[in-house]
């Protein structure tokens, strides 16, 4: 096989369909086109899953750093509002 990723990460991956062809085809018998189908739908279901678990905790992650923005410019914003005061003509 032809990759340009490095020979320690395709060994992970084939680790990982490996793996997921053991559940499927008891060790020792031959894999059937059924099983690598069944190890490819398994794995994508898997990737699925993460990708969901990824844009939650990214949703989450935007939503609490919106609420700390809102937070700081509330509590910034008398501050803002007396400097302009201090820069106002006739402030002593």
């Amino acid at each position: 096989m032809v990759s340009s990723a490095p020979e320690e990460d395709l060994q992970r991956l084939a680790a990982k369909v490996s793996a997921t062809l053991a559940v499927v085809v008891p060790r020792g018998k031959a894999v059937p086109p059924q099983a690598l189908l069944l190890a490819a739908m398994a794995l994508a279901h898997e990737l699925e899953a993460e990708r969901g678990r990824r844009e939650l905790l990214e949703r989450r992650t935007r939503d609490l750093l919106r609420r700390a923005l809102v937070r700081i410019d509330a509590a910034l914003e008398p501050i803002e509002e007396g400097e302009a005061t201090r820069d106002e003509p006739g402030f002593t």
